[in-house]
């Protein structure tokens, strides 16, 4: 006959199963950059159901941004809302144009075979006049 003692001692003898968090702490995070990874985003939006509120009626309506200037930098020289000008009749227009208002926006629309010193020049005129609201492009 066994005593309760013995059936004790057996199972302190044996040691507790140790559970590891290491290598399921990494396979989490591999598959949590996996899934991020392969995502797309077309995915998401897809799927989102969206409906924007309807206009109000009794709005008024906004006025059109008048305050824009579109100019593109061709290897030749500049473009200004449509109309070719020259360095020193632009710095005349930007400049009559920035004592108006300092918040114009102005486009600057560079093609890839404009130099650099024509977009340099045109953005020194730009700071010169106090004009701010700069974005330039490449085309």
């Amino acid at each position: 006959m066994r005593r309760q003692g013995d059936t004790a001692k057996r199972r302190r003898k044996g040691e507790a199963a140790k559970l590891e968090m290491t290598p399921m702490i990494d396979v989490v995070f591999q598959l949590l950059i996996f899934f991020i990874v392969t995502l797309k985003q077309e995915d998401i939006l897809s799927h989102l159901d969206v409906s924007r509120p309807a206009p109000d009626p009794n709005a008024v309506p906004e006025k059109q941004v008048e305050d824009l200037l579109n100019i593109t930098v061709y290897e030749d020289g500049y473009v200004l809302n449509g109309r070719p000008v020259a360095l020193p009749e632009l710095d005349r227009h930007l400049t009559r144009l920035a004592s108006f208002s300092k918040s114009i926006s102005v486009i600057i629309r560079c093609t890839a075979d404009s130099p650099h010193s024509l977009l340099v020049q045109l953005l020194d005129i730009c700071a010169k006049a106090g004009l701010q609201n700069l974005a330039v492009f490449s085309l």
